[in-house]
């Protein structure tokens, strides 16, 4: 566990503004920093259709439980057409705007901005990552060596409810590259999602995707219960106006084009 190195990082800054999404590698940071600093950071969390309710339900309980200092904004990037678009680096744009937001909340109080990135990202496809260096954001999980497992090993030692957390990218990283993002779908996303994740394991990676041909539900959960989730999810797109293609197996950055 990495969790002096992560304190000696957090040592570098007096003040910190942390960005939170919800998930768990920001979630694990700002608990750790709000614990260990004596200067406590400013959390921000950016709301959006993106953003699920769940997201911001689990930062708003688990702000008041430990006393966060916690700033909700709409960081707004539903009113850039960039982002609506949905290219492939459709993440800088959202990374863009909630930076920022954040830096210009903060331009009076020489505060440090950190994400939760965490080591393993820097290997992934992270349009974000751009912005994040525009803005001089810090990463203090990849500064320290953690990578998911790592988080996760952090979250459990603290008894964080969240340990367990399946990551959850925004709503729009299930639109296929190139198909508008629009709040309707977007909503029709969550709420699938959560039916479905309500009927499995709770723990399973459940992605309902949207496709230029349809709707098709991407999952690691166990193969005994595709049949009622593909027909829980059939029976909610043909309501909603929308073809359902089937389930697969979970892949990730499977909405990118040609994928």
């Amino acid at each position: 566990m990495k969790l002096a190195a992560l304190q000696a990082v957090l040592d570098t800054e007096k003040l910190w503004s942390i960005a939170v999404s919800g998930g768990i590698d920001s979630m694990t940071l700002a608990t750790i920093a709000h614990q260990y600093l004596p200067h406590k950071p400013q959390m921000y969390h950016a709301t959006s259709p993106a953003v699920s309710k769940r997201e911001t339900d689990r930062i708003r309980n688990h702000a008041a439980l430990e006393k966060w200092n916690l700033t909700v904004i709409d960081a707004g990037e539903f009113e850039d057409e960039k982002y609506r678009s949905n290219p492939i680096n459709r993440c800088y744009f959202c990374k863009a705007h909630l930076y920022e937001s954040i830096f210009r909340a903060i331009s009076k109080s020489n505060r440090q901005i950190a994400s939760g990135t965490n080591l393993d990202d820097q290997n992934d496809f992270r349009p974000g990552l751009q912005a994040a260096r525009q803005f001089s954001v810090r990463h203090p999980l990849v500064d320290a060596e953690i990578d998911k497992e790592g988080v996760r090993d952090l979250a459990r030692y603290l008894g964080l409810s969240f340990s367990e957390l399946p990551a959850q990218p925004c709503l729009s990283s299930r639109v296929e590259t190139g198909i508008r993002i629009e709040s309707r779908d977007l909503q029709f996303i969550d709420k699938v999602e959560s039916l479905l994740r309500a009927q499995s394991s709770g723990q399973s990676i459940i992605r309902v995707r949207l496709k230029r041909g349809g709707i098709l539900v991407e999952t690691d959960c166990d193969k005994s219960n595709w049949p009622e989730l593909g027909e829980l999810a059939s029976r909610q797109s043909k309501e909603s106006g929308y073809k359902f293609l089937g389930i697969r197996e979970y892949r990730r950055g499977s909405s990118f084009v040609g994928k």
